[in-house]
């Protein structure tokens, strides 16, 4: 029932507007609580969402675990309650690992159809795991690219990564030759400290950050979070959660809400990035969807 990102679009712009217009917009959030597992090295994040505009209520239940090389088992792994905000009850448990996947390529798929520079020829993708994989799918439905460059830490998997895809990709030795004049790069990694350096991004480059949601991992360096003109999903969940925002004490210039919305300016000229933690929201609208689509036999 969500064969294509792209179906979400709609809901997805919507509900980045409503949460950026605070109580007018009717979304109740409060930033994900996380409960660490430290002697696996896990984390435990609760995502509870509620939508009066769909009269949408959720909770996304998701564990992200630090990569172990021989797993078989996904970093990432998520399931979300849909419930009926009528009574209470319990509708639909669905599977959140693709929502999550599918979701997070939308918006920033969003961003990017607002913040990529005129002309964006090269696509750069830092990673090569699920969230790759959705982001191309999206990116290559909605945008015309003359090139695609993917690097990854383990080179079998980005090398897997541009087998497995429908279209070219150029897999790069090292993550600066992927970015040395890229137009747009999405970071989809599991690094916790910088791999994405501001002196090799190209000016006027928008960045998708998609990794690193947690206060004390890193992405992007200073320099590049210093320099950009910087969007994020939710200014207060940046505040408590991303490290590349906090760490590097780069100012916010925008939700990406309001720049849907209409009130604050998408600067496509400069170097953009946005920063993506994920919301809740976006989890309760796109079960919605899945829910509804399925309830129509669809």
């Amino acid at each position: 029932h969500l064969h294509r990102a792209s179906l979400l679009l709609p809901a997805l712009e919507a509900a980045l507007a409503n949460f950026s217009a605070g109580a007018a917009g009717g979304v109740v959030q409060p930033v994900r609580t996380v409960v660490a597992v430290q002697r696996h090295g896990g984390f435990l994040g609760v995502m509870p969402a509620y939508s009066a505009a769909d009269d949408a209520l959720a909770t996304k239940l998701v564990t992200f675990y630090e990569h172990k090389k021989d797993s078989s088992v996904p970093s990432h792994q998520a399931t979300v309650l849909f419930f009926d905000p009528r009574n209470g009850s319990l509708k639909a448990i669905l599977d959140g690992t693709v929502i999550t996947a599918k979701r997070t390529a939308a918006v920033s798929a969003i961003s990017t159809k607002l913040l990529m520079p005129a002309f964006a020829e090269v696509l750069c993708i830092l990673g090569a795991g699920v969230q790759a994989y959705s982001h191309y799918d999206i990116f290559m439905e909605l945008f015309t690219f003359k090139e695609v460059r993917m690097w990854n830490r383990t080179k079998e998997k980005a090398v897997k990564f541009a087998n497995s895809v429908n279209g070219p990709v150029q897999v790069c030795s090292s993550a600066q030759e992927a970015v040395t004049g890229a137009d747009v790069i999405i970071t989809v990694t599991m690094a916790t400290t910088p791999i994405l350096f501001g002196d090799w991004v190209k000016p006027g480059a928008h960045i998708n950050a998609v990794g690193a949601s947690r206060p004390d991992w890193r992405e992007l360096d200073d320099e590049l979070m210093k320099n950009c003109v910087l969007y994020v999903d939710s200014r207060e969940a940046a505040l408590t959660e991303s490290g590349d925002v906090i760490l590097s004490g780069a100012e916010i210039f925008a939700e990406l809400g309001e720049v849907v919305k209409g009130t604050k300016p998408a600067l496509s000229e400069k170097t953009t990035v946005f920063k993506s933690l994920g919301m809740a929201v976006e989890d309760t609208v796109a079960a919605k969807f899945v829910y509804d689509s399925w309830s129509a036999g669809n």
